[in-house]
């Protein structure tokens, strides 16, 4: 009788055991299928951008030099004792002012002796030496009491009115320059100054084929010689266009043909072709086809799409 209901109890053990892997099995299959029905979303995440109606420019910034085009060397205009020395290294000099005395070995060993004899003779008088232009001494070689002969040179003496930014300008964009031309010039502390094309050496560096073109700055000539400065060289400017951010513009291989992706409702986006004018560093100019401030266009997730997509704007 124990062996019967024991039995009994056993394959009613297993009849639940059986029902509970059942019913496991089942609510598995119910969730697997409730993930595989959920829909996926195969939209791209993208962000837009519209046009801008500000005007674009082309330029190029090149390095040129202050620069004094004339230095002038004082030389001694007797040989001598120099009697004095007026002048010392980045002095500003005039035009006539006296900058050195030379007494020569006669007058100084003689002057006495004949001055007693006949003071109106003023023999032993020093031998002037004067500045022959306005400008800044950079140089003095010699100082009171040394010896000079005649046509030793004394000092250097930057022209003033020479000074000038020199270009080396590559010789593909003269076209883009013209004599008299006013150019901005800015410094490395960003001040901005104004030059004018003055002139351009006749010939071209035979190793960087680069030519010398000539600045005079407008203004105030209180630039240190020697300075590195940038030079603007406008190639193009348009200042009622339409330009798009340089990302927003896609092309083949070949760069031969351009388009944008624009958004034709609120999550759809279709290729455009389009035709580029300026280009800059950051900015493309479009010619065609004629685009409205109402007109979204893809920023990013543009890259390597199809022609019509799906979208999801993560910044707008």
């Amino acid at each position: 009788m124990k062996s019967i209901i024991g039995a009994q109890m056993t394959n009613a053990m297993k009849k639940s055991i059986l029902y509970f892997i059942l019913i496991i099995i089942v609510v598995i299959s119910c969730k697997e299928a409730t993930i595989a029905e959920k829909p996926f979303d195969t939209s791209v995440p993208v962000t837009l951008t519209t046009i801008d109606t500000s005007g674009i420019e082309s330029y190029v910034d090149l390095n040129a030099t202050a620069t004094y085009l004339i230095k002038n060397t004082i030389k001694a205009n007797a040989t001598g004792y120099l009697n004095s020395v007026n002048v010392a290294v980045n002095d500003f000099v005039t035009n006539g002012k006296q900058l050195f005395s030379i007494k020569t070995r006669e007058a100084k060993v003689l002057g006495n002796t004949i001055n007693k004899i006949d003071p109106t003779l003023n023999f032993g008088g020093a031998i002037r030496v004067c500045s022959n232009t306005n400008g800044i001494v950079t140089m003095v070689n010699v100082q009171q009491g040394d010896y000079v002969q005649d046509g030793d040179a004394l000092i250097t003496i930057n022209d003033a009115k020479s000074f000038a930014i020199l270009l080396s300008l590559p010789y593909e964009l003269k076209n883009y320059i013209t004599a008299g031309q006013q150019l901005t010039v800015t410094l490395p502390d960003a001040t901005r100054r104004t030059a004018n094309v003055q002139k351009f050496s006749p010939t071209v560096d035979a190793t960087s084929q680069t030519q010398n073109v000539v600045l005079k700055i407008n203004g105030k000539q209180d630039i240190p010689e020697n300075l590195i400065v940038k030079v603007r060289i406008n190639k193009a400017s348009n200042s009622k266009t339409i330009t798009l951010p340089k990302s927003a513009v896609l092309s083949d291989e070949t760069e031969t043909n351009f388009w944008i992706m624009k958004m034709i409702n609120a999550n759809t986006a279709v290729k455009i072709p389009i035709k580029k004018g300026i280009q800059t560093e950051d900015k493309i100019e479009i010619l065609s086809p004629v685009l409205t401030n109402k007109d979204q266009i893809l920023l990013t997730g543009n890259y390597g799409v199809a022609d019509t997509i799906k979208v999801k704007v993560i910044k707008n």
